[in-house]
């Protein structure tokens, strides 16, 4: 399966955002940002997650170090429900 890279440039157009915004998330870890063209890319998949950001940052005026706790957290809410949910299929398996 080949991945799909969408050009920074690109997005910055249709989302109208400064170049400059994707340099911090990827100081931040936020989005991965790939360069192996002239052009720097991210992948297809990181999509939502970056609209995600988008909402976090300039819909609700949360700064970076916001939004990378925040998504840490979620992170962490999601592995919780997955171990809940398997530990509830486990559990089922004695009653």
């Amino acid at each position: 399966m080949t991945k799909e890279y969408i050009s920074i440039h690109k997005l910055c157009e249709n989302y109208q955002i400064p170049d400059s915004f994707f340099e911090e998330l990827q100081e931040f870890g936020l989005v991965p940002v790939y360069q192996e063209t002239d052009e720097p890319m991210i992948e297809a998949s990181a999509l939502p997650q970056l609209e995600k950001i988008m909402r976090l940052h300039f819909d609700l005026n949360i700064n970076l170090e916001g939004i990378d706790v925040i998504i840490n957290l979620l992170q962490q809410i999601e592995a919780l429900q997955n171990e809940i949910h398997w530990l509830k299929k486990r559990l089922s398996l004695y009653e």
